[in-house]
């Protein structure tokens, strides 16, 4: 199918919809809720359509003012509303996400749900066969970016300035944190939307004042023992640190606060690996980054039932399943990834 006939056939499923529900990932960071809130508003604003944002978990704090008044259902808080709501759509769109399992505990609403399913989403190994229609390019910034291409090819748009600022502001906070302010995964098209979305109004002093220059002093004062006390580096160069429960009771820290510290090692000249872990209910939560020819999504598929993009990828790890005790989160980190650090490099080229 060529890129016209799947703008049409969107286009299609857009002008028949009357009931849509939007579904991200898990844990949702800026670039699903971005994207997420983005095609919301659209929808509302734009097509007249009923639609709803489901995020399968709460947004972290510095990440709600993207959120609108309504339209916005938080399926942990209320997976009965949630799931009513996917039940009765005829139109379901999946952003920032691969495949259903990345959805939680909407997974299993998602699978039951007889409604036309679209994709939007710009990691590796889409799952097509679950959906009637996928956008998927992996070389694009983030979702956020490959959303406003698809939303400017659509009748009716063409250019930013025919979008609503309520579209183009969460478009812009979305590609932005998944670049890490410009830092990573920046292409052509990606700074041509930066552009565009600055001509057309967007005011990205805000959002990275919202983004930024929010934080509560419980983070900084966590960052700081992180980095002093919790912080180690291995002889092959990656640095990695386990993070268990009592450190986030001992900061007060909320979800999301710790966005952003699996990337801080990176600046250091040997470290080629930063592997974070976050205690959760029965496993860790996994964050990987890396320097370019260290493939990140490599070592979570091999180590932590994870992927993601070649340097920014994520997991899990289960106890008592993939070791017998969170204590020996440290052990398995340093085993497992001295023997991948003797080949690290993506697996397309090993």
């Amino acid at each position: 199918m060529s890129e016209t006939q799947e703008i049409q056939r969107l286009e299609a499923l857009f002008a028949a919809a009357q009931r849509v529900g939007i579904v991200v990932h898990t844990h949702p960071d800026g670039d699903a809720v971005g994207s997420g809130v983005a095609l919301l508003e659209y929808l509302r604003r734009c097509r007249g359509v009923q639609a709803r944002l489901l995020l399968p978990d709460p947004v972290a704090p510095y990440l709600r003012f993207l959120l609108p008044a309504d339209g916005v259902l938080t399926a942990s808080a209320a997976p009965g509303s949630a799931e009513a709501w996917l039940a009765s759509c005829d139109l379901v769109c999946c952003l920032d996400m691969n495949a259903f399992s990345r959805a939680g505990g909407l997974e299993a609403a998602l699978r039951g749900s007889r409604a036309r399913k679209v994709l939007v989403d710009h990691h590796q190994h889409p799952d097509r066969d679950s959906f009637d229609l996928v956008f998927s390019e992996t070389q694009v910034s983030s979702a956020s970016e490959l959303l406003y291409q698809v939303l400017l090819a659509l009748p009716g748009a063409g250019s930013a300035e025919r979008l609503p600022l309520q579209v183009l502001t969460p478009l812009m906070t979305g590609m932005t944190t998944d670049t890490n302010n410009f830092a990573k995964s920046v292409f052509p098209s990606t700074l041509r939307m930066a552009s565009e979305l600055l001509a057309a109004g967007v005011d990205r002093d805000a959002i990275l004042e919202a983004l930024y220059h929010n934080y509560r002093e419980n983070r900084f004062r966590a960052m700081g023992r992180y980095l002093d006390e919790m912080l180690h580096i291995t002889e092959e160069g990656v640095a990695y640190a386990v993070l268990r429960r009592g450190f986030f009771d001992r900061f007060g820290l909320q979800d999301g606060e710790t966005e952003g510290f699996v990337n801080l090692p990176l600046g250091i000249d040997r470290v080629r690996l930063s592997v974070f872990l976050r205690e959760d209910e029965g496993h860790f939560r996994v964050s990987l980054r890396s320097k370019p020819g260290v493939s990140a999504s490599r070592l979570a598929a091999e180590a932590f039932h994870g992927g993601g993009h070649e340097c920014a990828a994520g997991g899990k790890l289960h106890f008592p399943q993939d070791i017998p005790s969170p204590d020996l989160a440290e052990d398995y980190i340093e085993t497992m990834t001295a023997r991948f650090m003797r080949n690290p490099a993506p697996s397309d080229t090993v």
